[in-house]
Order: C-alpha cells, then structure tokens, then sequence
C-alpha cells in the first residue's frame, strides 16, 4: 500500500537497477508469441505487402521510359500506355494498402483484447493480499495506460516491419538495377542513420518506464482522491488544496517526460533529412564528374533519384520501429510482470465435484496456523474447532485477536500456512472457487455496492434470480420496506459504493445479497455492527430463523448478539484461550466474563 501522505508530493520517480534488468530481459520471443495465434492473417498481410512493393518499384522504370523514350520521341502511344500504368500500379498498392491496414488492424486489436483479457483474468484470481499490498490506481494503470501505450506497437509491429523491409529490399534491387555506383553512394547514409537510431532508441525507453510509472502515480491520485470517500476525506480535513498540487506536480512531469521522449525523436528525423537530402546532391556531382560523363542517361538519373527519396520513408520507417519497440519494452516489462504473478489461492488441478444444495455444512479446523506476507507473528496459531452441520460459532475476543482471519481462511480468502480448513470433510483447497462461493457466503463489516440499480446490487449474487426471490431475501434482510419506498423502488441506483443509503442500510442490503445464493455456511464479521439496536434485533431475528439448518460463524464484539450461539470460542493474539457456551464461560471466570463485564 502507498503511504504517501496526501499533501506530499512524490517528486520524480527514478529507475531502479532491478526495474532496468526486468524491462532488458523481455525476451522479444514472448512477444512474438502474442501473435503465433494470428499466423495465417499475417501470412497473408506479407505476400500483400510483397507483391505490393513489387508492383510499386515499376514506377520508377515506368518514369524512366517516359522520359529517355516517349517524350523525346513524341510517341503519344507509348507516353499514354506508361500514363495509365503509373496510375495502375498506384490504384493497386492504394487498394492493396487498405486490405492490409484492415487484416493488420483486427489481429493488433485482437492481440490487445487479448492481453487486456488475460491481465484482468489474472488479477481476478490473485488473492486478497494481492491487492491489500497494491495500490488501485497502480491496478488500473497497467491495464488501461500500459497496454493503450503499446497499441501501436502491437497493431502495427509486424506488418511496418514487413512492409518497410520489404519496400527497402525491393528498392535496393531497383537501384542497383538501374546503377551499382550510385547505389553504393546511397549507402553512405546507413551508419550515421543506425548510430542516431539506436541512441535514440536507448532513450526513449529510459524516458518510457519514467512516464508509465508517472502515469502509474496520477491515476492514484484521481482515485484518492475523486472517489466518493477521497471527496469527503479531502473537505472535511481541508486537503483539496494539497491535492491539486499534488495532481499538477505530476502532471508538469508528464509533461517534461513527454517533451524529452518527443524531442529526441524530432532531433534523429531532423539528422536524417539532412543527410537524405544531401545524398541527392552527392548523386548529381559523382554523374557530373569527368569518369561517369556520358554513362547515365537522364532518365537513369531522373529514376534513380526518385528511388532513392522513396527509400527514405521506408528505412525511416523501419528504423522507428526498431525504436518503438525498444522503448515499449518498458510497457511489455510491466504487463508480463502481472502475467507472472503466481496465484497465491488458486483452482485445484482436479478439483473435488460438490453439489452446494446437497453439501451439509460440517465446519473444522484442524491445526490451522496462518501468518501475512512479511509477517514473523502468525496471525492466528494452531486453531482447531469442530462446527458440526447447523450450528452456530461465535469468534469474539479484542481488535486484532484474529477473529476475520479466521473468518477470511473459511471463505478462503487466505489459505492456510499450515493445517487445514475442511467442509463436510473436505479441505476447502480441493474445492473449485466457484463451488466454494456457493457454499460459504460472507456478510463483512465493510460493505460494498456497485453503482447500478439496487435490483442489479442484489442479483450480482446470483444472476439468474427472479424478482420475487430478489424481494423475499430483502424481506429476510429487513430492507424490503425501506426500498419499496424508494423513488424508484429496487431500480433505484444506490450511487458510487452505495453512498445514498446509511451504513446499516448498506449492510442489510448486503445481507439480503448473500441469502440470495442460499450458501450452506454464513460467515458473518461484523454484520450488524453498523446497526442501531432497534434495527439490529430485527436483523438478528431474521438471522436466528435463517440460520437454521445453516452453519454460521458470528463476529462481533458485542457479546449480546453471541449468547446463543451453540459454542463461543475466545481469541487471544490468534490463539483459542476460551471455548465453550455462554453459560460455561460466564461461569468459568476468564476472559469471556471479562469481555462480558
């Protein structure tokens, strides 16, 4: 998590050794596997651009004859036959031109699609501590500046890079044709044209990582700060003033990143013309010269010097490609370094096949230890509970004694370090995710609802049910009458993260959520902590009726919604001090009737 403080700005973020060695080990292989699915499509775009730049090196030939043969002899059938074939060959690379620009596109698009697809995959199945340790704006910023930073690459790579190679070969063959000498004059524009390229190259992908990251830090400060708690945080603490600052600073070192990448880039073509522009001249004076008087005719000449401006779009073009794709080596860095991410909680291999109506829901845990990343205290030590089918355990104990720790192993949020969560008998770890949802359903303290209808917050459980069911959990929750009486009842829009309701209306809402898929196990943290007492009985009375034939685990601290559970257990620095009913405990003396007291 970043724990800049708002007013504060970051200053220019640096490359690190280790970020500059993973941004040089994208293998360029890996990147060209992106594209293996599209072998055919790319097939066809190469023999395109063949047999278009071979077409349009006829031309120059073309030119040629017009004008050693044509105009000097004023043959008007031969001039009008060499019109209409220069205007031919055009209108062929033009339509040829479009057909590749379209087939070309659609595999970059779908290449992006895919990488997009496969990022947003991937981080769906990353665990919770994933994004507990990673800030949202950093998230978002890899899928949408990352991989839109390297769409032309991707679009346009392989066929730029076919398309230029091909028009330079072809162009190159076409001179020497016409003259070997001169060709070898032209040649003495490559190893300035390398050297600036590579130069430039180096830099823009020093200046590329420098802005992803920059991008990386303003997407977080948007999400601080114009999300609805950012707003709020902000005026009442007064803050807006450093958050604007904060925004502009990096904003203005957008901007100097941008100008850097940009300039550079302008300085290599501005050389380049230069020295294109002076190859022409260094033609005109080696024809002139006393040894090659009389050996090149105008036409020759004409033709030659046309080729050879020809040639500097494509070897420009091929050329940038080459720095395109080393500077966006930078973006694929970061994108493989999410693809590379291994999944802490995943799938099992062969997972064990369950029906969630038929599951019982027996409870245990058996020996479970379970420590945070970085972490040298385990969060909660060597627990073992047995939860037989339809009863009810409540976790109680001080903050940070472990109760949602233990709550987050039995839905699974959190795999165990050691131990072993099972339902029914069956280690949870051998249980698809998607069954696992189906059987455990989790009601936390910290409530989230999407900005749609309150009808589309509910049926996000469980997509295929009706409005009746929809209505009958709101009615078990206790919010059906508060949203009948809505403006628009339940199409409704609750706002960004449920702002319109109150805390206790949000967490009925997500109760009624969760009875909505019907789980077998009830994990409740905190669910009506947020309640006032005349809300909260109604609640627990809903939950008291529900609960039968359920397992469910209650967390609370207050010890007056846990006096009927069938067992309490007590937490004490992730360990079990306490175990036993309400009655047992109060007569046993210890920490439960302490907490009681």
């Amino acid at each position: 998590m970043d724990h800049t403080p708002i007013g504060r700005d970051r200053g220019p973020r640096t490359v690190s050794p280790a970020e500059k060695e993973q941004a040089r080990q994208v293998s360029l292989r890996r990147i060209a596997g992106l594209f293996r699915p599209h072998r055919a499509s790319l097939t066809v775009v190469t023999a395109i651009i063949v047999a278009s730049s071979v077409i349009a090196m006829a031309s120059p030939f073309l030119l040629r004859h017009v004008i050693d043969e044509a105009l000097p002899e004023r043959d008007l059938t031969l001039l009008v036959w060499l019109v209409l074939g220069m205007v031919a060959v055009a209108a062929v690379t033009a339509v040829l031109g479009v057909v590749q620009t379209w087939i070309s596109s659609r595999v970059g698009q779908e290449v992006m699609h895919r990488l997009r697809t496969d990022v947003f995959s991937h981080l769906q199945r990353q665990s919770l501590g994933f994004f507990t340790r990673t800030r949202t704006g950093e998230v978002q910023s890899r899928i949408t500046n990352d991989i839109g930073g390297m769409q032309s690459v991707v679009t346009s790579t392989a066929t730029a890079v076919a398309s230029n190679l091909t028009t330079v070969v072809a162009t190159a063959v076409a001179m020497v044709a016409l003259s070997w000498r001169l060709s070898l004059v032209s040649l003495l524009i490559l190893p300035p044209a390398i050297w600036l390229t590579r130069r430039v190259a180096r830099l823009r992908r020093e200046v590329t990582a420098q802005r992803q990251r920059e991008l990386a830090d303003l997407n977080v400060t948007i999400e601080e700060g114009l999300s609805v708690s950012g707003i709020q945080l902000a005026k009442t603490l007064g803050t807006s003033g450093a958050l604007i600052d904060r925004f502009t600073a990096s904003s203005t070192r957008l901007v100097d990143l941008e100008l850097r990448s940009e300039l550079a880039g302008r300085w290599r073509m501005a050389s380049m013309s230069i020295l294109f522009a002076a190859i022409p001249a260094v033609i005109y004076l080696s024809a002139g010269l006393p040894g090659a008087a009389g050996t090149l005719s105008i036409g020759t000449l004409v033709a030659f010097t046309t080729l050879q401006n020809s040639l500097f779009r494509p070897l420009m073009g091929l050329l940038n490609v080459g720095v395109s794709l080393t500077s966006s080596l930078a973006l694929f860095a970061r994108i493989f370094e999410y693809l590379d991410l291994p999944i802490e909680v995943a799938d099992p291999a062969d997972p064990v096949r369950v029906d969630p109506r038929h599951v019982r829901g027996h409870l245990r845990l058996e020996e479970v230890t379970f420590s945070y990343p970085g972490s040298d205290t385990a969060a909660v030590a060597g627990v073992t509970l047995d939860v037989p089918a339809g009863t009810g355990l409540a976790l109680v104990g001080e903050t940070g004694s472990g109760k949602s720790t233990l709550a987050a192993l039995v839905s699974r949020l959190h795999d165990p370090t050691s131990g072993r969560v099972t339902i029914d008998g069956i280690d949870l770890r051998e249980l698809s995710l998607a069954d696992l949802a189906g059987i455990v359903g989790v009601v936390s303290q910290e409530t989230y609802l999407l900005h749609t209808t309150v009808r589309e917050n509910l049926r996000y459980a469980r997509p295929d049910a009706t409005d009746a069911e929809i209505e009958a959990a709101a009615r078990a929750a206790q919010i059906h009458d508060l949203i009948a009486g809505l403006p628009d009842g339940y199409d409704t829009v609750v706002g960004s993260r449920g702002h319109r309701f109150s805390g206790g209306e949000k967490q009925r809402l997500a109760i009624a959520r969760t009875l909505l898929r019907d789980p077998r196990v009830l994990v409740l943290d905190e669910a009506t902590s947020a309640l006032d007492t005349e809300t909260e009985r109604a609640v627990q009375r809903a939950f008291d009726e529900l609960s039968r034939g359920r397992t469910t685990i209650t967390i609370a601290h207050r010890l007056s919604t846990v006096r009927d559970a069938d067992q309490i257990a007590v937490l004490d620095h992730g360990r079990i001090v306490e175990c036993g009913t309400h009655e047992s405990l109060l007569d046993r003396d210890g920490r439960y009737a302490a907490l009681a007291a």
